[in-house]
């Protein structure tokens, strides 16, 4: 019979030891502790954090920016200050300037309330993304026509739009780059998503920029100031002056000729000031960014946290207002963590439901002969 040896003292108070050391642990609430595999040194990560349980892998608010240029960057920096996602992904092709945009962004992580920071020219890096915000694309060059233009950045997304599907098939895409109706149309194309899931950012800046000048000629915010803009972000839009009110007074029963060009104090202006708007700030500047990124983070917010809150988007509006083509183009948009729900069905007078018609027609007549679709 084989007896086991009696343990020696040194081995038994060690023991009794470790055991006390558990009940320690124990009676302060922490996990008994876990044998370090033998011959092995506890790194300084292990002797600080005794782990509890496995963390989230996935994230639960990722949002990638496709494009690091002046808009990409400044709509990342406006969701960021807003803390709306916990992973923030940054693509590009250039990659220096990527990674340093990266690093730049991390270092003031500890400002931020987002927990993870990532970029890479693969798309993987965006897997699992709630949304996808495109601001890449070709600048418009010198004596371009509008249709070469639409088709150098039609040959450009149909690499972008599929690998983004590819790694994030619940996503809703937004699309800021210009000319953002057209591309709108062209995303959803080559996406496959369904139309609730594909928005352009459109004419939530427009409004925006109305809202300012109205309440500036008005000496109120401009956020107790409303007033929309639809149809075509650009030349074409339409200004919905039988809409406008202030604590719900309409302004044009106190104006009947308010955004006519009978109207002695020339509302009208306004419009074209905000048409202007982007000319003028390109022109002074070299490019717009920081009212878009505002703008791209203002949509975030209202999906991310499901606000239901209405917007000027671009949207799919074939057999609205007698539109008969498949246009995007910008109505108010419900938006909630499903994407764009639903549209406001506003009462519109006969001349802005034509000029809404006309924009449709004009956004059309380029899109209809846009190649390899």
């Amino acid at each position: 019979m084989c007896l086991r040896p009696e343990p020696k003292k040194w081995e038994e108070k060690e023991e009794e030891e470790e055991e006390k050391e558990e009940e320690r642990r124990l009676c302060i609430g922490l996990r008994p502790s876990l044998p370090l595999p033998q011959n092995t040194m506890a790194t300084l990560k292990e002797k600080l954090i005794t782990p509890i349980a496995s963390g989230d892998a996935a994230p639960n608010s990722k949002v990638t920016i496709v494009g690091t240029g002046q808009v990409g960057m400044a709509a990342a920096i406006s969701i960021l200050g807003k803390g709306l996602c916990d992973e923030l992904a940054l693509v590009d092709v250039v990659e220096d300037r990527l990674k340093g945009e990266m690093m730049d962004l991390q270092h003031g992580s500890v400002f931020l309330h987002t927990h993870k920071i990532v970029a890479d020219k693969d798309y993987a890096v965006t897997a699992n993304s709630k949304i996808v915000i495109l601001t890449a694309g070709v600048r418009q060059q010198e004596g371009e026509s509008r249709l070469n233009l639409v088709q150098r950045n039609v040959n450009v997304f149909k690499f972008i739009v599929p690998q983004v599907v590819k790694y994030s098939p619940n996503c809703t895409i937004l699309v800021v780059s210009n000319p953002v109706d057209i591309l709108t149309y062209v995303t959803w194309k080559l996406s496959g998503l369904p139309k609730n899931r594909v928005i352009g950012s459109g004419c939530n800046l427009d409004t925006a920029r109305f809202r300012y000048l109205l309440s500036e000629r008005l000496g109120i915010h401009p956020s107790s100031c409303h007033g929309w803009i639809l149809g075509e972000h650009g030349d074409s839009s339409v200004a919905v002056w039988s809409g406008i009110n202030v604590a719900g007074v309409c302004l044009q029963q106190l104006n009947p000729a308010m955004g006519s060009d009978k109207d002695p104090e020339n509302w009208k202006e306004v419009h074209k000031q905000v048409v202007d708007s982007a000319y003028e700030v390109i022109k002074l500047k070299g490019y717009t960014n920081w009212a878009i990124g505002l703008s791209c983070a203002d949509l975030c917010e209202t999906m991310l946290k499901n606000l239901h809150r209405i917007h000027s988007v671009s949207t799919l509006v074939k057999g609205m207002y007698g539109i008969e083509n498949d246009v995007f183009l910008s109505l108010p948009s419900v938006l909630s963590a499903s994407g764009l729900t639903s549209v406001i069905n506003q009462k519109l007078k006969d001349d802005e439901v034509a000029q809404l018609r006309k924009s449709a027609d004009t956004l059309w007549n380029t899109q209809k002969d846009i190649k390899d679709l």
